[in-house]
């Protein structure tokens, strides 16, 4: 399996994140604050440098107010399902 760091739907929900933060009017070190995290930690997200699990995603989303429900919905619309290789 190739790194999802440079799959292109992970660059996509990447992209997405960076339009949230900037939407709520946050710059990166806002935004690092309250997750509790240094503004390096937010700048390798945002530059496919670090990987997002899915707890960060949540505190992620939760530091910008988003329903983080809304966000994964609206996420799987765009995944494509892969049949399973046999």
């Amino acid at each position: 399996m190739a790194s999802t760091l440079r799959d292109p739907r992970y660059r996509a929900i990447v992209a997405r994140l960076i339009a949230l933060r900037k939407d709520a009017g946050l710059n990166q070190r806002e935004l690092a604050t309250l997750l509790e995290k240094p503004q390096s930690y937010v700048a390798k997200v945002e530059l496919h440098e670090r990987r997002l699990d899915i707890v960060q995603f949540v505190e992620w989303l939760r530091a910008l107010e988003i329903d983080e429900r809304k966000f994964f919905a609206d996420v799987l619309k765009d995944i494509p399902v892969q049949k399973r290789k046999r």
